[in-house]
């Protein structure tokens, strides 16, 4: 068997006996012989600063009762930030403080922890098949594919998710662990929300929608006449003139360690057990308000422009009571105002004011666009009606 197909991974290319190692591992038959491997890039816009290239690696293989069987493997490149080829783009002065507070190497800490043993039952970590850790601040994963069960996430799906992500976070309380990667000042209070909020929203986003010439942009404008929201811009700006308050009092709510990015696209469903969620890809490793991860599970399918966002509604009133009673299933008793303050609080410094994709506005524009910026302005109107329950 040739392996120069394995070429596009570089340095991580496997060959010889590690890749003959591997396969076994892969397809559970410890005498699987591989027959033939190759590479493709995985169809998933990287949105992190720490990935740098998704990857699957699939071949067949011939197992020991002497049939050929297909296998596969999810490759994940991760890196500091450092090397990310847009790390320009983070104002210089802001640059050195980002580069050093991201936890590029949360994935691999995930792994090489116990907390697979703390998940209920329904969640479950992807197989880490081999990681491989290089000197220039890069890794590389080697991990399960997950064949997922296919169509939209029903109701139901929603509701389980938001049960297991609420017991999951009574089990993470800041009593009963410590953070997967201790460094300094993350065990505060909502230490990761505030740093997100100071770049993301306040030193980014929110200069752009005060700005009239964003709202002016052929694109936006016309976004924002067609579906009639001339009222979208100063409610925005009303809103952000409450994050400082809303902060603090997130700050004083329960507190747990949770996913952090606990948004549907990491929550893979198997096609061979669609009662389970498959956890991938966790973020914000410091304490968070109770409810802080149902924020992502809400929107992540809209922001995809996999859910309508007149869908959101129903789908907000589903997670909110499955994830108090997932607290409740684990002895955490929380008053329902506190998880939908913390839940919601989260939502708006995370997703609201971020979810115009102004930085497209620059880019040569398509009809795609036009439908695109559409989607997307519902879609913050829906996020900004939510917020009326934060009074």
């Amino acid at each position: 068997m040739t392996t120069t197909a394995l070429d596009p991974l570089g340095p991580d290319a496997l060959h010889g006996a590690v890749l003959t190692e591997l396969v076994p591992t892969v397809t559970g038959d410890p005498d699987a012989v591989p027959l033939t491997v190759r590479v493709e890039q995985f169809p998933y816009e990287i949105g992190t600063p720490s990935t740098a290239a998704l990857l699957r690696v699939l071949g067949t293989a011939q197992l020991s009762d002497g049939s050929t069987t297909d296998w596969a493997c999810f490759v994940k490149k991760l890196q500091s930030p450092r090397h990310w080829p847009l790390i320009h783009l983070v104002p210089e002065h802001y640059r050195a403080e980002f580069i050093r507070k991201l936890p590029w190497q949360l994935e691999i800490a995930v792994h090489r922890s116990g907390l697979a043993e703390l998940l209920p039952d329904g969640l479950r970590l992807a197989t880490a098949y081999r990681i491989d850790e290089y000197a220039d601040d890069r890794a590389t994963l080697w991990m399960e594919y997950v064949e997922q069960e296919p169509g939209v996430w029903p109701l139901e799906r929603f509701g389980r998710a938001a049960f297991l992500l609420g017991r999951l976070s009574a089990r993470r309380q800041p009593h009963l662990v410590d953070p997967l990667i201790p460094r300094d000042g993350t065990d505060e209070s909502g230490v990761g929300l505030r740093y997100y909020t100071e770049g993301r929203v306040l030193s980014t986003a929110l200069p752009l929608l005060a700005d009239q010439r964003t709202w002016r942009h052929p694109l936006l404008a016309a976004a924002v006449c067609n579906t009639g929201d001339h009222g979208l811009k100063d409610e925005l700006l009303e809103l952000a003139e409450r994050l400082p308050a809303v902060l603090d009092a997130l700050d004083a709510l329960p507190q747990c360690y949770q996913h952090g990015d606990a948004s549907p696209q990491n929550l893979l469903v198997p096609r061979d057990a669609p009662d389970e969620f498959v956890v991938i890809d966790w973020g914000f490793d410091c304490p968070q308000a109770v409810g802080f991860d149902l924020g992502q599970l809400l929107v992540g399918l809209a922001h995809a422009g996999e859910l309508p966002p007149s869908a959101l509604p129903a789908v907000h009133e589903v997670i909110l009571k499955a994830f108090r009673e997932g607290l409740a299933a684990e002895g955490m008793q929380v008053p329902e105002e506190q998880v939908r303050y913390g839940y919601l609080g989260s939502l708006l410094a995370r997703a609201a004011f971020t979810a115009l994709p102004l930085e497209r506005l620059n880019q040569v524009t398509t009809d795609a666009d036009v439908e695109y910026f559409e989607n997307r302005v519902l879609l913050t109107r829906a996020l900004v009606d939510l917020m009326r329950e934060l009074d």
